[in-house]
């Protein structure tokens, strides 16, 4: 390859990483990758996202087992409104966040809606050890070992990001998402009423 030929392709390559640091300069998420803060996660910053009825996607599908060994899949919750939440035990929004969501599934016990964690990260000792010790009486799934989660779930969490919580109406499909730390109890419970409500 000729001089110019090579000082073409490197001006291409840089330019092309040049686009590529714009695109995600708006990007909280990947400008905390970028610092390399070292607090292990990658949080947002509590934003909703709420998704009208005409604008819902597919419904999403999973099959995992819970840490106490159960399998649980998507079409064990069809039918009603479930949340789900992706945490890990030394992520503190997610600590933060554990009285809310646990105070969220107690109110909506038996009444249209449930609860799902899925944590990314622990062991079986440490993800109850987490449990135990915020009184969380719902159910998580290991997604650990081959990220099925995750992966079903790819197009609305973004890599690492946790805390995310979302929030999926009676077909399974996302009605709603909240990226980083629930921010007051009463978002969850509205966005979980309202979804709810569209049964009606």
């Amino acid at each position: 390859m000729g001089f110019r030929k090579r000082a073409m392709s490197v001006t291409a390559l840089a330019l092309a990483s040049v686009a590529l640091l714009a695109g995600c300069a708006n990007d909280p998420l990947a400008e905390q990758y970028r610092e390399g803060s070292n607090k292990n996660y990658i949080s947002g910053t509590g934003v909703v996202k709420e998704i009208a009825l005409e604008n819902r996607g597919e419904s999403i599908s999973f099959e995992a087992e819970t840490f106490d060994g159960d399998t649980v899949s998507s079409e064990d919750y069809r039918g009603q409104v479930l949340v789900v939440n992706f945490w890990y035990a030394s992520c503190a929004p997610c600590r933060a966040e554990a009285p809310t969501l646990e105070a969220v599934n107690q109110d909506f016990a038996g009444k249209g809606a449930s609860l799902l964690g899925v944590n990314v990260r622990d062991q079986v000792d440490t993800a109850r050890a987490f449990e135990e010790s915020y009184g969380i009486s719902y159910p998580s799934v290991a997604d650990i070992n081959d990220g099925g989660m995750q992966q079903a779930f790819g197009n609305e969490v973004p890599p690492n990001a946790v805390p995310t919580t979302l929030v999926l109406d009676q077909e399974g499909r996302v009605a709603a998402r909240i990226l980083g730390q629930i921010k007051d109890e009463s978002i969850l419970r509205t966005l979980v009423r309202d979804t709810v409500a569209e049964a009606e």
